[in-house]
C-alpha cells in the first residue's frame, strides 16, 4: 500500500504548478482586457479627433469661401460708381459725331457688366415693382391712382445685390394713394 505522505506530496508539486498556471492564465487574461479597454479608448479617441480635424476642415472651408465673398462684394461695391459715370457719359453725348465713341464706350460698359455677372452681382431694376423697403430707397413719392399703392414708378439709381446682399439699394420714386395709408412711404 501506499504511504498516505507520499501521496499528499506527491499531488502538491502538481497543484502547485496548476495554481502558477492558474495564475498566469489570470494575469494574462487580467493583462488582456487591460489592453483591450486601453486599445478601445484609443480607437475612441481617434474617432473624436478625426470627427473633430473634419469639422475644423469644413468650417475653414466655410470661412474662406465667406472672406471670399466678403472680398468680391466689395470690389464690386468699388466698382458700382464706376458703372454709373459709364451711363452717364452713355446718356451725355448722343450726337452724331460721338457714334463711333458711344459705340466703343457701350462695348466696354456691357463687358463691365457681363463680368460682374459673372462674379455673381445682381442689378436690381425695380420700376413696376411692389416697394420692398429692404432692396429699394424710396427718394419720391407721387401721388396717384393710376398704379397700384406702392408701386416703384421710376429708378434713379439701379441697385446692386451680391448672394442675396443688398450691395446699394435702388433709389426710387414710389407710388402712393392720398390718404392715411400712403404714409408708410414717406420721406
Amino acid at each position: 500500500m501506499k504511504d498516505p505522505e507520499l501521496d499528499i506530496k506527491s499531488t502538491s508539486p502538481e497543484s502547485g504548478e496548476e495554481k502558477a498556471s492558474a495564475e498566469d492564465a489570470s494575469r494574462d487574461e487580467a493583462e488582456a482586457k487591460r489592453l483591450a479597454t486601453e486599445l478601445e479608448d484609443m480607437r475612441q479617441t481617434l474617432v473624436r479627433h478625426q470627427a473633430d480635424f473634419a469639422n475644423f476642415r469644413k468650417r475653414a472651408e466655410k470661412e474662406n469661401r465667406e472672406a471670399a465673398q466678403r472680398a468680391t462684394a466689395r470690389f464690386i461695391e468699388q466698382l458700382i460708381p464706376v458703372i454709373d459715370s459709364f451711363e452717364h457719359a452713355l446718356a451725355a453725348h448722343r450726337e452724331a459725331e460721338y457714334e463711333g465713341y458711344r459705340k466703343g464706350f457701350e462695348l466696354i460698359y456691357k463687358q463691365l457688366l457681363d463680368n460682374l455677372a459673372r462674379l455673381g452681382a445682381q442689378r436690381m431694376e425695380p420700376q413696376g415693382q411692389p416697394f420692398d423697403p429692404h432692396l429699394h430707397q424710396a427718394v419720391d413719392r407721387t401721388e396717384t391712382t393710376d398704379h397700384p399703392d406702392g408701386t416703384v414708378l421710376e429708378v434713379f439709381q439701379p441697385g446692386y445685390v451680391y448672394h442675396g446682399r443688398v450691395l446699394r439699394p435702388a433709389m426710387v420714386r414710389v407710388a402712393v394713394h392720398s390718404g392715411a395709408a400712403s404714409n408708410k412711404f414717406a420721406n
